[in-house]
């Protein structure tokens, strides 16, 4: 693979007491190597997509296995001719990834499927489907069947569960997600409220290309990522898709003839108000 910078992201659910200590250090190691992207810390763990050149990927990918929490991580990664990033920060949150729901117990995940596996599931009429993106994510594309919970945010997930979702009900539930990091607290969340077979894609639908390169078309479409490529195909490769200029979110319309102008947010073509800010991973 000749494209210039390697984008790794990957993600661990572990215990970190004292991760606001991480932060420096990871700071000044990706900044000294070349490296933009975004990490996030809190106690419950690490949520990260980071671009370099590939020696500098390797160095830190070393780097990291020095820490035992941190040590033989799996990752997804992808390629690109440029940087995707305009900066390196490293966040400290109180989730890795925010539903907003206390005590939940994430021992209790859903059950993992893989690429190979995930089309004979879904082409099951017992099985709910569930997108647990965001609403802007889904219009861009989705598999087959998919429902969609129109939600603005994962806060908002847990909300419509209890809304749309029932135990007694719904006997098989199937979640889907970018790279598989929501569905590890979807999937729990419904494993908590008492489902019983609830399933998650591992790896999420960046994995699933990889694995299958879509070949039974169960996918439409294609799939927002959080950096400067905005989407990608099931080849991988970056996807032209026109984007507000504040907020990154997707639009169908040519985004020049309106969110250009100055004070002008995507509120004026029917998505949620940006506020002019950029969003975060």
């Amino acid at each position: 693979m000749n494209k210039a910078y390697h984008i790794r992201a990957f993600y661990r659910f572990t215990s970190l007491p004292n991760f606001m200590l991480l932060k420096k250090p990871f700071e000044d190691f990706c900044k000294s190597n070349n490296m933009k992207g975004t990490i996030l810390l809190a106690s419950e763990g690490i949520n990260a997509t980071v671009a370099a050149p590939s020696e500098n990927i390797e160095k830190f990918w070393d780097y990291l296995g020095t820490y035992p929490a941190f040590k033989d991580m799996k990752f997804k990664e992808s390629y690109n001719d440029k940087q995707p990033f305009e900066k390196m920060k490293v966040r400290l949150k109180n989730e890795i990834v925010r539903m907003g729901v206390e005590d939940l117990d994430l021992e209790k995940r859903g059950t993992y499927v893989k690429g190979a596996d995930w089309d004979k599931l879904i082409s099951d009429p017992e099985v709910v489907l569930v997108d647990t993106r965001n609403d802007y994510e889904f219009l861009l594309g989705t598999f087959e069947g998919a429902v969609n919970p129109k939600t603005e945010d994962f806060r908002s997930f847990p909300k419509w569960v209890d809304e749309n979702l029932n135990p007694a009900k719904h006997k098989k539930v199937a979640m889907f997600c970018t790279g598989g990091i929501r569905c590890e607290k979807s999937t729990a969340l419904l494993k908590n409220k008492g489902f019983d077979e609830v399933y998650h894609l591992d790896g999420g639908i960046l994995q699933y290309f990889e694995d299958t390169a879509n070949k039974n078309k169960k996918w439409s479409g294609s799939c927002f990522v959080f950096d400067d490529r905005v989407a990608v195909g099931a080849d991988l490769q970056p996807v032209k898709v026109a984007v507000c200029k504040h907020c990154t979110k997707p639009l169908d319309i040519d985004p020049a003839t309106i969110v250009n102008q100055k004070g002008v947010s995507c509120e004026m073509v029917g998505l949620p108000a940006c506020h002019l800010e950029k969003q975060e991973v």
